[in-house]
């Protein structure tokens, strides 16, 4: 296992205990006439299934509809109001290190993941004053979640005793797919009030989770919030260590695999829509899109909901029935807001580059990108200011705009109170409602990675995989997945991948969550 471990370049991490999953055996390549794949949507998913494909000889032509690559981790360059120009993007995201897959795609281009750097902490803090801090939590389970309670400030010696330890053993011992029959149908909110945990814990520990999804607790199955405790805290050696890109995430990351992929003979055609796709009798597909239409052998949907859902329902001969209405029926978390300022003064030096927050409005968190990003620091180097950006996750949908964006930069001062005087050279909002939402009781009505038609596969952070993956790694795993089911249709090798261990860590744990469930 070790050689494959080596050789297969995914799985660099610290736990060794993380499942490997081998492909299925076959040809390193592919052999006689190239077949033709689709992919639609140029996201993580549609980067990973078209690297894999590439790479193993298939002829790959990728379709994007906006100009960048990337999904809701691209960017795009726009000009600021004193006449620089940088990168604009969604907001910040966390490579956690048990991103086993995803890790593994972005070495094919940087192999020591040098264009990564660590940030030091996740700290978090609530406007009560109380605060969080994972830098010193032990990684190894289960000692990362005991270290965890004993120097959290948010568990005190009668919160312990309040809970319900019997309710919170499901905890101990998460098993997937089994986690979603047993609490699918609970709310993340409902399971932590049944447990009583301690309600300031909650709201810097579990709610951070599952606002992560972009999400109300009350709205998010308890069992997507319970797989995120698995995967950070009990399930893996990794952690809460996560690293950030060095530079703006076109150059760091996707840009160099878009080039990746092109020497490996694949046609990147970014700015392109798919208009609509018509199975042939010949068993290959048709695409309609900006540049004409094209037939192709096979397809990979690595699209969001919303543009899922819309190719889906205007391609009328697309699968059958019962799996198109499982795709009508999913649904987008509520939007969220990504406010960035570019401020003429910098914020403290001791402010860490990311902060976690709750109980200050719709503030999530607060990132100073001069701490990590190049293109940032220059900036502020150059003119003596900071560059912060704003999250609010799962906003109301009736919320005014321009109040939920002026109420955001309130309680950024709030949190740091020097910004307060701080003249705003240029400010970016950026509203999104594209987010897949994991509702109460939705698991099973997921689409997987598999479809009625042998030849059309989806790929993305909303498909169903039955692995303990979340976020970006559950985008990067289920776009590995669909390369590899076209695959094997022609006997070809496919991707390995890695994912946490599928179940507790330790025979004791998995025994008192099975005492708990009796």
């Amino acid at each position: 296992m070790s050689a494959a471990r080596r050789s297969d370049g995914s799985r660099r991490g610290r736990d060794r205990r993380a499942r490997l999953l081998p492909a299925r055996p076959g040809t390193a390549r592919v052999t006689g006439p190239r077949p033709t794949t689709a992919i639609v949507g140029g996201g993580i998913a549609g980067l990973a299934a078209a690297t894999a494909l590439a790479e193993r000889g298939v002829a790959v032509t990728l379709y994007e509809r906006e100009p960048y690559l990337g999904g809701r981790a691209g960017g795009w360059p726009i000009d600021l109001a004193d006449g620089s120009s940088t990168t604009m993007s969604r907001g910040f995201h966390a490579f956690f290190r048990q991103y086993y897959n995803l890790r593994g795609l972005l070495r094919r281009t940087d192999p020591r993941l040098e264009r990564l750097t660590g940030l030091p902490d996740y700290p978090l803090r609530h406007s009560d004053g109380m605060r969080d801090s994972f830098r010193h939590v032990p990684r190894t389970p289960p000692w990362s979640a005991l270290g965890f309670v004993a120097l959290s400030p948010s568990f005190g010696l009668r919160d312990l005793r309040a809970m319900n330890p019997v309710g919170a053993l499901p905890l101990l011992d998460v098993r997937v797919p089994e986690v979603y029959a047993r609490l699918d149908r609970t709310s993340a909110h409902d399971f932590l009030q049944a447990v009583r945990f301690p309600p300031t814990a909650r709201h810097l520990a579990f709610e951070v989770f599952s606002r992560s999804f972009f999400a109300d607790p009350r709205q998010l199955s308890a069992a997507e919030m319970v797989l995120m405790f698995h995967i950070y805290f009990l399930g893996s050696a990794e952690g809460l260590l996560f690293d950030v890109p060095r530079a703006p995430f076109p150059a760091a990351l996707w840009e160099p695999l878009a080039d990746y992929v092109r020497r490996h003979g694949a046609d990147v055609r970014t700015g392109t829509p798919v208009e609509n796709i018509t199975p042939t009798p010949d068993g290959g597909y048709v695409l309609t899109a900006a540049c004409g239409e094209r037939r192709h052998d096979t397809v990979v949907l690595a699209l969001n909901t919303s543009g899922l859902r819309s190719l889906v329902g205007g391609s009328e001969r697309l699968g059958d029935r019962q799996w198109r209405e499982s795709v009508r029926r999913l649904r987008n978390a509520p939007p969220f807001l990504v406010t960035r300022l570019w401020l003429d003064r910098p914020v403290r030096r001791d402010r860490p580059g990311f902060l976690g927050t709750s109980g200050y409005g719709g503030l999530d968190n607060i990132s100073v990108l001069e701490r990590y990003e190049d293109d940032a620091a220059r900036w502020a180097a150059r003119t003596g200011g900071s560059v912060v950006e704003l999250h609010a996750y799962a906003v109301r949908p009736d919320a005014a705009r321009d109040v939920e964006e002026k109420r955001l930069i309130e309680q950024l001062h709030r949190v740091y109170p020097e910004t307060r005087d701080a003249r705003t050279v240029d400010v970016r909002h950026e509203w999104r409602e594209d987010c897949p939402l994991f509702p109460v009781g939705g698991y099973l009505d997921r689409p997987t990675v598999r479809t009625p038609e042998p030849g059309l596969v989806l790929a993305g952070d909303l498909v169903r995989t039955d692995l303990p993956v979340a976020l970006m790694e559950r985008a990067a795993t289920s776009g590995f997945l669909a390369a590899n089911a076209l695959l094997e249709r022609w006997g070809v090798r496919g991707q390995t991948l890695w994912t946490v261990p599928d179940r507790g860590r330790g025979p004791v744990l998995r025994a008192l969550a099975r005492w708990g469930s009796t």
